[in-house]
């Protein structure tokens, strides 16, 4: 389970409006939130984000409300993973229950610039920026939260797990 791509940097405190304004909430299909995702904060974001690229920020990334819909715009859009010093616990949680990866490590967080290129490695943890030749290391995820992530989130995880067991 890997990932590679160009780098979004932002800094500290990126909240949830920020991520994707309440007034682009009137419907909660990803494609349309995609389409605003960043908007208030990188006009441009959503022009020129590609398939496998990441988010870099500071500290507290998607602090403010509890919508689900931020991790949501920012998968839609993309984006492979999230890495960042912090997250708020309720951005954390919300993003790893529609499979979208975050990984927290200071160091990758304060050293990774916009644009590097980037690969993770969710199974070790190890992020490489190819760009300065520089490697990183980030707690992995435990084996129950890969597999939520393999499977888009926690609901078809959960889909898949209730279908192969058995009723007692």
């Amino acid at each position: 389970m890997k990932a590679q791509g160009s780098v979004f940097k932002y800094g500290s405190h990126v909240d949830t409006d920020v991520i994707i304004p309440a007034r682009y909430l009137n419907a909660s299909n990803p494609e349309h939130l995609a389409k605003y995702c960043m908007v208030d904060i990188d006009s441009n974001f959503a022009s020129q984000v590609k398939l496998g690229d990441m988010i870099v920020a500071e500290h507290n990334f998607g602090c403010g409300s509890s919508r689900e819909h931020a991790p949501l715009a920012i998968k839609a859009s993309g984006i492979s993973c999230v890495i960042a010093c912090s997250f708020s616990r309720i951005f954390f949680r919300n993003a790893i229950n529609i499979g979208l990866p975050i990984l927290e490590c200071e160091e990758a967080a304060k050293r990774i610039e916009s644009q590097d290129e980037v690969s993770v490695d969710f199974i070790t943890g190890e992020i490489i920026n190819l760009t300065k030749k520089e490697t990183y290391q980030a707690t992995p995820f435990p084996e129950f939260i890969r597999n939520i992530i393999d499977e888009g989130g926690l609901i078809e995880y959960t889909k898949r797990t209730m279908a192969g067991s058995e009723e007692i």
